[in-house]
């Protein structure tokens, strides 16, 4: 069996243990699943390797001297590139968080927004939690773009958006489309397009 087979194999076992199983029927799914695996924009092996690089950093952070150190901090990955996001309390721990993902192998990039913020309550998780569901669902049904390719994370009410974009006319759609749900302040943008010589 190739590598390529094998990665189509693993996959679902790995969206599964990274909670991801609203994407399992892109690989078990029958001509339905087949459509929305056409619109992702990353192949299913790049999918297995992100997953994989994702669950090597969880271990990394997990074994932190202080285990709970990176509880706050959100991983995305998307086609080797790592964006961090969440909060803090002190510059150091940002700074380590940084070196521990560039000791995973496949990282190609590492985007840091992590925030020194050591006063984030519950109240802030549960709006920026608010806001990423609200961008979500507009993404989902405006006209024009693939929710399917975009990450959301919300970090005090600054959301930031990853993943691939069909062509510019969609990422600006996207971008527009996220700064209009309420109590966003910010929208930052790590999108590439679909495109880009960047991309592997």
């Amino acid at each position: 069996m190739n590598n390529q087979n094998n990665k189509l194999i693993l996959l679902p076992v790995l969206l599964v243990a990274l909670g991801l199983s609203g994407c399992v029927p892109l690989i078990l799914g029958g001509a339905g699943a087949g459509a929305e695996m056409a619109a992702q924009e990353r192949t299913p092996g790049h999918t297995v390797d992100d997953a994989g690089i994702y669950l090597k950093i969880k271990e990394r952070f997990a074994s932190a001297p202080t285990n709970d150190l990176f509880a706050n901090v959100e991983i995305k990955v998307v086609e080797g590139r790592v964006l961090l996001t969440g909060n803090v309390d002190k510059p150091e721990s940002q700074i380590e968080a940084v070196n521990l993902v560039w000791q995973v192998s496949g990282v190609k990039e590492v985007i840091n927004e992590i925030q020194v913020n050591d006063k984030a309550g519950f109240s802030n998780y549960a709006r920026d939690v608010w806001i990423s569901t609200q961008v979500r669902t507009k993404l989902l049904f405006t006209k024009g773009i693939r929710s399917v390719n975009y990450s959301v994370i919300t970090v005090n009410q600054a959301v930031y958006l990853m993943g691939i974009a069909q062509n510019q006319e969609e990422l600006d759609r996207a971008t527009t489309v996220a700064g209009t749900v309420q109590y966003v302040q910010k929208v930052v943008s790590y999108v590439r397009l679909k495109d880009d010589p960047r991309r592997p």
